[in-house]
């Protein structure tokens, strides 16, 4: 069996505001599961159902020791809204877009839970 990711999670301090945060800036669907302030999140269609995650309560306080969970990077068709939709919905962009030889664009984001995100328009033929 191959080693793909097919499930991710977002720690948040306040889960209604990264709700809205992801739903705006990629479309994401979310489905209450489980316990308080827990959703599955559909990021794909039925065509496309892409990878599966959930949106969590934070389960230790941020305390300045970095960045602690796996670190991902979406696939767009368009840098430009995704840039605009982050900073419309209190995000910040923390790498300004730049060129991956072969591979695409990139641009590093904070969310307003402060997990840091890539988001990348990849290259014609890229896997």
């Amino acid at each position: 069996m191959a080693a793909n990711i097919r499930h991710f999670a977002i720690e948040a301090d306040d889960v209604e505001r990264a709700r809205r945060f992801y739903e705006r800036v990629f479309g994401w669907r979310f489905e209450a599961w489980g316990p308080p302030d827990f959703y599955r999140i559909h990021t794909g269609t039925p065509d496309d159902p892409g990878v599966g995650g959930a949106l969590q309560a934070r389960r230790t306080p941020l305390s300045g020791m970095g960045n602690r969970t796996f670190e991902c990077t979406i696939g767009v068709e368009d840098l430009a809204p995704i840039v605009a939709a982050v900073e419309a919905n209190g995000g910040q962009i923390d790498m300004a877009e730049f060129r991956i030889e072969g591979v695409g664009n990139l641009v590093y984001f904070i969310d307003p839970e402060g997990n840091r995100v890539g988001a990348m328009k990849y290259d014609a033929g890229h896997v």
